[in-house]
């Protein structure tokens, strides 16, 4: 029976080629958690809107993007449109819809766990909708959120390796380049995952001393 040996050797001196990549991860990691929270806060606040046709675009949105895959829709932005977008560019707007719509979910759960005396408090004091959602709601919501966003940080960061599949060089790409080169896949593979577990320890220890300073400056969430 064959039993697959890992080369050592050869992940250490292809280290420094597969991390070329890193900038890549990170960066589309980066850009597509910024704009999938953007999309996501706008999609909640306007879910709160009296608008039923509004909400049920809203639904249909967040239920659709939260149902396909997004190696699919990947493809789709790359493959199926009659003008073929740049592999980042599609990437970026892949990863940042798809994002978008569980982070839109993240947040509605966190606005609907806020005290409703606050919003009655609010409006008691002249605010209207909009500075009560900004200044009072906003703020607790992105706090209960921290531990549900961190998580998508993670998967973000882990499904960026989707974006090799459009020959995007980042370190899944860099890691099948070197294997391909030397038929040891194993060994690149064992290495990359390595690498991704780093960066999603790195996402965990940010989320934890995140939740540490919301903690100490505004108390236990009770």
């Amino acid at each position: 029976m064959y039993i697959p040996k890992l080369d050592f050797g050869l992940m250490l001196a292809s280290l420094p080629f597969v991390l070329q990549g890193l900038s890549y991860t990170l960066g589309i990691s980066l850009i597509t958690f910024l704009l999938g929270n953007i999309i996501g806060v706008i999609l909640t606040v306007l879910s709160f809107l009296p608008s039923k046709i509004l909400r049920n675009l809203i639904r249909f949105y967040i239920s659709f993007l939260r149902g396909v895959p997004a190696l699919v829709l990947l493809f789709l932005l790359y493959f199926g449109l009659p003008y073929q977008l740049p592999a980042l560019t599609a990437a970026i707007i892949c990863f940042s819809l798809t994002s978008s719509a569980f982070i839109g979910e993240i947040y509605r759960g966190a606005i609907t766990g806020v005290e409703h005396g606050q919003w009655d408090a609010a409006y008691a004091t002249g605010l209207n909708f909009w500075q009560t959602i900004r200044l009072i709601i906003l703020p607790q919501a992105f706090r209960l959120s921290v531990p549900a966003l961190g998580n998508v940080a993670m998967d973000l960061v882990k499904g960026t390796s989707l974006a090799a599949m459009i020959t995007i060089p980042d370190i899944f790409q860099k890691a099948k380049i070197v294997g391909g080169r030397t038929f040891d896949y194993m060994s690149m593979y064992i290495l990359v995952a390595l690498i991704y577990w780093g960066l999603c320890i790195l996402i965990g220890f940010c989320q934890h001393h995140l939740e540490k300073y919301f903690e100490k400056r505004f108390g236990t969430i009770d």
